[in-house]
């Protein structure tokens, strides 16, 4: 899996950086969410929890996938400014389930 980013915005409002980028995966199936997101967190030297992927859309017919992500400077701005559904999707204040 490759990542190629074509796109990068600051939002100093919102303390976040915008990002565009596609994913080449001809050597796999399309990827899982928090693999993309373990790979823009490696590719852009931030922790993965930072990450936000708002959506991954897959080429028909192609081995290639587009998306866009929100990189937050904080945990605490991705909290406080992202919306719930998006941060459970991409593992940002989430518990683990508790085992018994």
């Amino acid at each position: 899996m490759k990542i190629d980013i074509s796109e990068k915005k600051k939002n100093p409002l919102q303390e976040r950086t915008e990002v565009r980028f596609s994913v080449d995966h001809s050597t796999s199936a399309t990827p899982a969410r928090k693999e993309v997101i373990n790979a823009l967190a490696k590719e852009l030297g931030v922790k993965k929890d930072q990450v936000v992927l708002n959506n991954l859309d897959s080429m028909y017919g192609r081995a290639k996938s587009k998306g866009y992500a929100k990189v937050y400077d904080s945990k605490e701005s991705a909290l406080k400014y992202e919306r719930e559904y998006l941060l459970k999707r991409s593992g940002i204040g989430v518990e683990a389930p508790k085992e018994e």
